[in-house]
């Protein structure tokens, strides 16, 4: 009580000026002071957006804050989704693989955020709600010792003042000598509290916010490094899952991946066609509609047989096919042989020309060349109900060339269809009207055994026999399509460009031959078929 009232009475001699003021902290202290308490909000402030980008629950142990995350959620509904599924799927096996790797990055999630909390957020709210609030308590206290050091010295030098001019020296004396035992003690007590607040200053200084984007740097390799270790094997699955999809993918590829001959979209609409569209006017020219024609594109690129539901709607076949064949990186024809087809088609003379284009398409890699055959043999097959249909080869040269042919160059799909549709259409035509001298041998239409094999009429031209017959016989040699001269005429090429045997029959109650004679007049090419009621005469 009486320390309180000389605090009060040297307060007041103070303010008044009658009394000598001790200064509480040096300048330097002073302008930290000023700072604490900007930084005790902003450290607040900080403390708290930090916790809220935190997904784990703040004071909790790592295993609890685990099991809360999202990420742990949604890797074990992944994983559940996954055996669901079963491994027979790929997206049963995706679901496991990207399941195990949530559950790995919920893990780094779960260090990461518990070591922000030990290293940054602690220290901050240590700051904002203990140490600065320490100083500024320390502070007060201090200004209380400082009243109480300045009053005890003040009295102290009054009593020391009264020995002089006082009677009862002893007793003076000694109350001086009290008093300043008193200063001396206060004084110490002041020291000490400047020290203890110089030490705050400096434990408040400690908080390292460069803690933060260490720990969010090594939580970020830690997460890239579990998803690059996950992502080969997820590559590696799709590579090698066969039900991947054909559309937009290279024939070799499609192929070695499906092990099939020829690419499931090509057979799978000739099959279409051979038993629906062979008479269907306009084929490849009429567009189909673009949501049936969507939903037959999926059905293919999930390696689907079941397509029955397509065969009534031939346009969207034929428009299935087309798109495959305008999707594939690299076009039938190849973009390698690219500049040797322009020039074969550039050749004024007809029978240069079907020469040249032959031996453009025999140099065709494997796959390509099988494909194309196919493809080719059935455009043939189509070219002979030309008369219902309306789709000659010059037609469907028109319609499909610009699918099978097209330059690597950039461009718009316009730009590149009108720079080579002209030259593509002397390219397909007579490829397609000579489909037997290019490729002599018969097509296999269904490959591979998946699609029932439509039965022909019995009228049916389009594939037809006839027994073979010794050169005595009086049977007639088919010539190569562009040959003018005799037998002497073809000799010189005759190893390289092999003629065929190729006859035809029909099964009718006439014995009947139909004879194929090819005509090459000038630049265009002209197939004539003339039906004789009798064998070839010599």
């Amino acid at each position: 009580m009486k320390k309180q009232f000389n605090r009060m009475k040297q307060l007041a001699n103070q303010t008044v000026g009658r009394a000598e003021k001790t200064e509480v902290l040096t300048d330097d202290l002073l302008q930290i002071e000023r700072r604490l308490e900007t930084v005790r909000v902003v450290s607040h402030n900080t403390h708290k957006r930090m916790v809220a980008c935190l997904q784990g629950q703040v004071g909790t142990d790592a295993e609890k804050r685990h099991k809360k995350l999202p990420l742990t959620a949604l890797s074990q509904t992944m994983q559940d989704g996954g055996g669901q599924l079963g491994e027979e799927s790929l997206i049963g096996k995706m679901m496991e693989v990207c399941g195990e790797a949530e559950s790995r990055l919920a893990m780094e999630l779960t260090q990461h955020e518990v070591h922000i909390e030990k290293e940054v957020l602690d220290p901050l709210n240590q700051l904002a709600e203990v140490e600065i609030p320490n100083i500024l308590k320390h502070r007060k206290q201090l200004a209380k010792l400082v009243l109480d050091y300045d009053s005890a010295k003040a009295r102290w030098l009054q009593a020391t003042k009264s020995i002089i001019s006082g009677t009862n020296t002893q007793a003076l004396t000694a109350k001086a000598d009290s008093l300043k035992e008193e200063v001396d003690e206060a004084l110490n007590k002041v020291e000490l509290c400047k020290v203890l607040l110089v030490l705050f200053y400096n434990l408040s200084s400690h908080v390292k916010l460069i803690n933060l984007l260490e720990a969010q740097a090594d939580y970020h390799r830690k997460s890239l490094s579990v998803l690059e270790s996950v992502l080969p094997t997820i590559r590696a699955q799709q590579d090698s899952w066969t039900e991947k999809p054909a559309f937009g993918t290279a024939l070799d590829e499609h192929l070695k991946r499906s092990g099939r001959e020829i690419a499931l979209p090509i057979e799978a609409c000739v099959m279409m066609l051979l038993e629906t569209g062979m008479k269907e006017e306009g084929l490849f020219r009429i567009a189909a509609g673009a949501s049936k024609l969507k939903k037959l594109k999926a059905a293919l690129d999930c390696s689907t047989s079941q397509l029955e539901e397509f065969y009534s709607d031939p346009h969207a076949v034929a428009g299935a096919l087309k798109s495959y064949l305008r999707e594939l990186p690299e076009p039938l024809m190849t973009f390698q042989l690219y500049d040797e087809w322009i020039m074969a088609s550039n050749m004024s003379d007809p029978d240069k020309r079907l020469q040249h284009l032959w031996m453009t398409c025999d140099k065709l890699p494997k796959n390509h060349k099988a494909n194309f055959r196919y493809l080719v043999k059935f455009l043939a097959k189509l070219v002979l109900e030309s008369e219902v249909n309306k789709m000659t080869p010059s037609n469907i040269a028109i319609v499909l060339g610009p699918n099978l042919l097209w330059a690597k160059t950039e461009g718009s799909l316009a730009e590149m269809a009108a720079a080579t549709s002209v030259h593509v259409v002397t390219i397909i035509e007579p490829i397609i009207q000579h489909a037997d001298w290019f490729f002599p041998d018969d097509v296999e239409f269904n490959v591979s055994g998946m699609f029932a094999m439509p039965t022909p009429p019995a009228n049916n031209t389009n594939h037809v026999t006839m027994p073979e017959s010794d050169s005595g016989s009086g049977a007639t040699e088919r010539k190569r399509p562009g040959s003018t001269g005799g037998p002497e005429a073809d000799n010189t090429r005759r190893d390289r460009y092999p003629s065929h045997h190729r006859a035809l029959s029909r099964q009718d109650s006439r014995s009947t031959v139909v004879s194929a004679l090819y005509v090459v007049a000038e630049e265009s090419i002209v197939v004539q078929q003339t039906v004789l009621q009798g064998p070839p005469s010599n």
